[in-house]
């Protein structure tokens, strides 16, 4: 199953590219609502916040693997990349064609 999802590395960077752009511009829309901050760089976004207490969810693509990511707390999950049914052909990040979420320690 796995093997039918995965996309070849160039159309993942891409659409991970165009789907981190659009995400960003979307946390910080909501980060200026909702009081938590977006930093962006390399690739990846960090989503910090600062109340009820500090915490940090990083989001960054793995392209080996073809899976996006998403770092919160002590758990982390990593989301395949499906199609998606629409007229424009898109895809989008999924946990469909991954394993459970791992649970990750604290340092």
């Amino acid at each position: 199953m796995y093997a039918k999802c995965m996309l070849d590395e160039k159309d993942f960077q891409r659409k991970a590219d165009s789907a981190f752009e659009e995400l960003k511009r979307r946390m910080l829309t909501a980060g200026d609502e909702h009081g938590f901050d977006v930093e962006g760089e390399s690739g990846k976004l960090e989503v910090i916040f600062e109340e009820p207490e500090e915490a940090k969810f990083v989001i960054s693509p793995n392209t080996p693997v073809r899976e996006i990511w998403v770092s919160a707390l002590s758990t982390s999950f990593k989301l395949g990349w499906n199609p998606v049914s629409s007229s424009a052909g898109t895809h989008r990040a999924t946990p469909s064609c991954t394993k459970k979420p791992a649970k990750i320690s604290a340092p």
